[in-house]
């Protein structure tokens, strides 16, 4: 049982939903508009990108009260695979990188504003 009020659970909630930039309609559409594995690198090479994106966007279309442990323990390792990425972010254009297709596979826009990259994504 996930205890919704735990500084461990709010942590995580948080720190996802911060990296985790792309809102649930543009998610969908980058998930179902592009195909499965193009364009993308998996950071381990037994990590599915894009069925761990499919996880996101249900998380993300879920309320806090719904989050299961499952969950959590997804949302640990997409956030940390968001930050793992940001502190690797190629020294050219990534507007057409495989690496901003996985980052945003995963629902975070390295494009934005609110993206951290390099030293500031280990927050």
């Amino acid at each position: 049982m996930v205890n919704r009020n735990d500084s461990e659970f709010v942590e995580v909630w948080e720190n996802f939903h911060g990296l985790v930039n792309m809102a649930s309609p543009e998610l969908r559409d980058w998930l179902f508009n592009t195909p499965d594995g193009a364009d993308t690198y998996a950071p381990e090479p037994d990590i599915d990108i894009h069925a761990l994106g499919l996880q996101v966007l249900q998380i993300k279309e879920k309320r806090r009260t719904d989050i299961t442990s499952t969950d959590l323990d997804t949302m640990r390792e997409v956030s940390d695979l968001i930050r793992g990425r940001l502190q690797n972010a190629p020294e050219t254009d990534i507007n057409d990188d495989p690496w901003r297709s996985t980052l945003m596979t995963l629902g975070h826009d390295p494009t934005r504003a609110d993206s951290p990259r390099g030293p500031d994504a280990e927050a």
